[in-house]
């Protein structure tokens, strides 16, 4: 299990490890707001689009090979950059970096269920979740460390080394896993599966939960510097968030696993803290964002673990790859939409309604997993 989590932490610090520094360390390549715009969207882009073609593929090959040719392929688009340090190089590595992470993550994902059994799903999702929040989490840090020491290069190189190693620890470490017999499937059968409440209800809770966890990044900063409070504040808040999220999910699978929670009633709980989190939020000073953080860590936190693991018991194993793909495409769309959503409220009004209007579909979410479950 530990170089699928070191695979989850890849793709975590990978991604936002460079997102982080982009816009500060590289004018070269950064000309302007839109350029930035465009390099943090590729390697999102390329998630969206082909994390569920790599899933149905993992199906069909297996999720070993999909995984390693993947890790591989994310340490060749790293070292483009550190061999050719150039602006068309630094668009290629990226582009690359979110192709191969769409193949290795929905693997992880997939080989996480098939070498657990169901009794375990909680436990082993709740770690998988807490190593990826820790590459969440300090990839800006770290990332602006090795950056300040080295540039963007030496950023990518470790990438590379990082991609390699793991790829080597995979091969060594994990078992063959074979695919699986499977009937032939229909677009109509896939449609059908993926409108099933078995699949929408986990996939957007997670949806949810990574659109609050976007906003909450990215936006705690901002209302921390609208209420005069320095970086150190604004960073303590964030890092609160991402730690409380880390903390929770290995707790909240272990409560699944031994039956004191159930997936419905977690994920309601989960979108009921999150959403309190976000109204929270709203309050000025201080306190409001460092209560708004700490809950909203929480509910993600509660979130993750519980919906991959629903979505793991209720799916066959032999299309677990396809799922996983479909469900990591829902949580890409949230990543994308819950900011748009908030920016363009705030646009329109202030922040604080931003915040509320998040808060308001993420409670009607919770009130009908609280229905669901009754």
């Amino acid at each position: 299990m530990w170089p699928l989590y070191a695979a989850g932490f890849t793709t975590a610090f990978g991604a936002h490890g460079i997102a982080a520094n982009l816009g500060g360390h590289s004018p070269d390549a950064v000309t302007s707001l839109l350029v930035l715009g465009g390099l943090l969207a590729l390697y999102d882009g390329a998630e969206v689009v082909l994390k569920p073609v790599f899933g149905t593929l993992a199906d069909r090959i297996g999720a070993r090979p999909v995984l390693l040719g993947g890790l591989v392929a994310f340490a060749v688009a790293s070292a483009l950059y550190v061999l050719a340090d150039s602006p068309g190089w630094l668009w290629a590595a990226r582009l690359g970096q979110g192709a191969a992470a769409s193949a290795f993550s929905p693997s992880a994902s997939a080989l996480v269920a098939r070498l657990n059994p169901a009794a375990k799903h909680g436990r082993a999702f709740g770690s998988y979740g807490f190593h990826k929040s820790v590459g969440y989490t300090l990839g800006p840090l770290l990332g602006g460390v090795l950056v300040w020491a080295g540039g963007l290069r030496l950023l990518f190189a470790v990438l590379t080394v990082l991609g390699a190693a793991v790829a080597v620890w995979a091969a060594l470490a994990v078992p063959a896993v074979p695919p699986l017999p499977k009937a032939r499937q229909t677009v109509l059968d896939l449609a059908r599966r993926l409108a099933d409440p078995a699949f929408l209800a986990p996939t957007s809770a997670l949806a949810a939960a990574t659109a609050a966890l976007s906003v909450g990044v990215g936006f705690l900063p901002v209302s921390g510097r609208a209420a005069g409070l320095g970086t150190v504040a604004t960073g303590a808040a964030v890092s609160l968030l991402a730690a409380c999220a880390a903390v929770v999910q290995p707790r909240a699978g272990r409560a699944l696993d031994e039956g004191r929670l159930t997936t419905r009633s977690g994920l309601a709980a989960g979108l009921s803290l999150t959403a309190v989190g976000l109204g929270c939020a709203m309050l000025p000073g201080l306190t409001g964002i460092l209560v708004g953080a700490g809950l909203i860590g929480a509910g993600t936190g509660l979130i993750t673990p519980l919906g991959f693991a629903a979505l793991a018991s209720s799916t066959p194993q032999e299309r677990l790859g396809q799922t996983m793909g479909a469900a990591e495409l829902g949580r890409e769309l949230g990543d994308a939409g819950g900011p748009l959503l908030v920016a363009a409220v705030a646009s329109a009004a202030t922040l604080n309604y931003g915040f509320g209007a998040l808060g308001i579909l993420v409670g009607v979410g919770a009130l009908v997993a609280f229905v669901r479950r009754g």
